[in-house]
């Protein structure tokens, strides 16, 4: 049983497919790893060489043997009279940093739509394993409440 936190630090990207006409796109991107979705802020006028240095902490549990756990990042162009348009998508494999290494440096993704590179992005990743409780702890432990002396 894996258990602890995953941080997830979203550095930046480069060379994206600037999908606006007018002005310089709006990037911001969306993390989901599993059911947990997180939303970055959006880069203004960033364009195609967004940064946002921001971290994101999702709580892990759940069986070493998961079918190769990912995380799913979605690069979007925020869009104030229309819907927000798709820049680009990666998918970053988190079975080493689960299981093994325990951090990973930031790296560079390759960022893909429609089966074509359309730039990269740099994610910094940290798995803390949670603290086992002693036995002797779970003794004192009624419902979730401990028992004051």
């Amino acid at each position: 049983m894996v258990r602890g936190k995953l941080e997830v630090l979203l550095v930046s990207a480069k060379g994206l497919d600037d999908s606006d006409f007018f002005n310089k796109m709006d990037p911001y991107v969306i993390l989901t790893w599993r059911s947990n979705e997180q939303k970055s802020t959006v880069a203004t006028g960033a364009g195609g060489e967004p940064e946002w240095n921001e971290t994101f902490v999702f709580a892990v549990s759940g069986s070493s043997a998961d079918n190769s756990p990912e995380l799913s990042v979605k690069i979007m162009d925020s869009d104030a009279f229309s819907a927000d348009d798709l820049v680009g998508e990666a998918s970053i494999p988190l079975e080493a940093v689960l299981l093994e290494v325990g951090s990973l440096p930031p790296a560079v993704h390759r960022v893909v739509k429609d089966e074509e590179y359309r730039g990269e992005i740099k994610i910094a990743l940290t798995f803390t394993p949670a603290q086992e409780n002693d036995d002797d702890d779970e003794e004192e432990s009624y419902g979730g409440w401990n028992q004051s002396t």
